[in-house]
């Protein structure tokens, strides 16, 4: 495993303007490379981001990503870092029409390693009485995926996936040293919830958890918590973001995992057991 390396988190506000957000993703990335980041990665709906299921449905981008996949493709290779694509929203071949909230990571030679599709669908009701139910526009994944970097094994999920624990141990036990987890948290939840769910799930693990989040208000009357964080095997916050568009940095230290895991070998405490009895 290869020596401490520099992460930069694009903390965005993004709207339903493709080629506009594409420009802040570019000018963003540019200065994170610039200050020597070597992984950069944006949030869930990166480049598209609208309160409406309709909206999002009719502006998904093709099924292979196009045009703005091949884009930051191009923009990784052209700065030479590793680029997470938080989430791109794409057709499918669902017969209902529903499209894919799907995460890409991306080569500093511009290749595509590894693509993942959302499992967990928000399907909830907020607690001023709003209900959202993305699984009405979305169609759920049903693979859990990993993607093998210069600095180890890296993890995908997406924003809801936080809330369950076996997803992020699948993926630890498959050799997990970090679990990204861009995402577009509401203020409501957020304020309770993001930093004990993100911070649990590094504990629990003995991974780097690295949340890339949208912040402020969106078209179609949306609003994300922001907050960025970046938190280490032992459940320190290395960096938070706040409520505002920023770049946020951290240094990645690869041994980390190891200590954590000799000195709390958890992952390798897991048991069988049979459910309670009815």
């Amino acid at each position: 495993m290869s020596d401490s390396f520099r992460i930069a988190c694009l903390q965005m506000q993004a709207g339903n303007d493709l080629e506009a957000n594409l420009a802040t993703v570019r000018d963003m990335a540019g200065a994170a490379a610039a200050r020597g980041a070597r992984f950069i990665l944006t949030p869930e709906y990166a480049l598209m981001l609208d309160g409406s299921g309709r909206v999002m449905r009719e502006r998904a981008l093709a099924a292979d990503g196009s045009p703005a996949l091949p884009a930051l493709q191009a923009l990784a290779r052209d700065l030479k870092v590793w680029f997470l694509a938080g989430s791109l929203t794409v057709r499918t071949e669902a017969a209902d029409g529903r499209i894919a909230n799907r995460s890409f990571v991306i080569s500093d030679g511009g290749a595509v390693v590894a693509a993942y599709d959302k499992i967990h669908m928000f399907d909830v009701t907020l607690p001023d009485g709003r209900a959202i139910r993305e699984s009405s526009a979305y169609r759920p994944g049903d693979r859990a995926v990993t993607a093998d970097t210069p600095w180890g094994r890296f993890g995908l999920t997406v924003c809801y996936d936080l809330r369950f624990p076996g997803l992020y141990r699948a993926l630890a036990l498959a050799g997990s040293h970090y679990i990204t987890v861009p995402s577009s948290f509401q203020p409501q939840t957020g304020k309770v919830h993001w930093y004990t769910l993100v911070r649990a799930r590094a504990i629990e693990n003995g991974c780097f958890i690295i949340a890339p989040a949208m912040c402020g208000d969106h078209p179609g009357n949306r609003q994300t918590y922001g907050h960025t964080l970046v938190v280490d095997p032992w459940g320190e916050v290395l960096a938070d973001g706040g409520e505002s568009p920023g770049i946020v940095y951290a240094e990645i230290d690869p041994a980390a995992v190891t200590r954590a895991r000799g000195m709390i070998p958890s992952i390798d405490h897991d048991r069988v057991f049979s459910p309670p009895a009815d």
